[in-house]
């Protein structure tokens, strides 16, 4: 009797220790769905440190449904009463943004202006409110994907170089990387 139960036991030691080490494989693998890096991820290190300015923890979402993905990733920073903000938008959401850019929407007054501009090879709507000293840069990257810059407390002139100091291009190829 004590012999079977000792050969039982014996048994059931190389199991138990494949088993825990199969359980802790499937915890600890890379390729866990779950642990999988989000596509908004890789834009995150492009929303960059702007000198003179103190930035947030740039932050990201992404979310996908049945017919239709989305992704933003956005960073705030400010100086002083000033602010701004970067953000990135891929998806059906920045499809809609970026028709007034493809209407060429030209609105000029005395208050302010929204203006369609090509920088960097790359279509742009500008918008500025003077009384406001506030504005907002729209940058089509592609046919789903923007690159929305809005600014508080700063002169267009001003605000149109602290977007400038994003790469654009490298904004485009993580954007549409899959």
């Amino acid at each position: 009797m004590l012999a079977r139960y000792l050969k039982g036991r014996m048994m059931l030691k190389p199991r138990y220790r494949i088993l825990c080490f199969l359980v802790a494989l499937s915890v600890l693998s890379p390729f866990s769905s779950v642990r999988a890096d989000q596509p908004f991820q890789r834009l995150l290190p492009l929303l960059i440190d702007l000198a003179g300015w103190q930035g947030k923890k740039p932050d990201g979402m992404s979310m996908q449904m049945s017919d239709t993905s989305m992704t933003t990733a956005t960073r705030e920073y400010t100086r002083d009463s000033a602010r701004v903000q970067a953000a990135v938008l891929v998806g059906q959401a920045a499809v809609g943004a970026l028709a007034p850019i493809e209407s060429g929407m030209n609105i000029q007054t005395a208050d302010g202006h929204v203006t369609p501009a090509t920088m960097h090879g790359m279509q742009v709507l500008k918008h500025y409110n003077n009384l406001e000293k506030s504005g907002t840069l729209v940058v089509g990257l592609g046919k789903d994907v923007l690159f929305h810059f809005t600014f508080d407390g700063l002169t267009e002139e001003e605000g149109v170089a602290l977007a400038e100091k994003f790469d654009w291009k490298a904004l485009q190829a993580a954007a549409q990387a899959k």
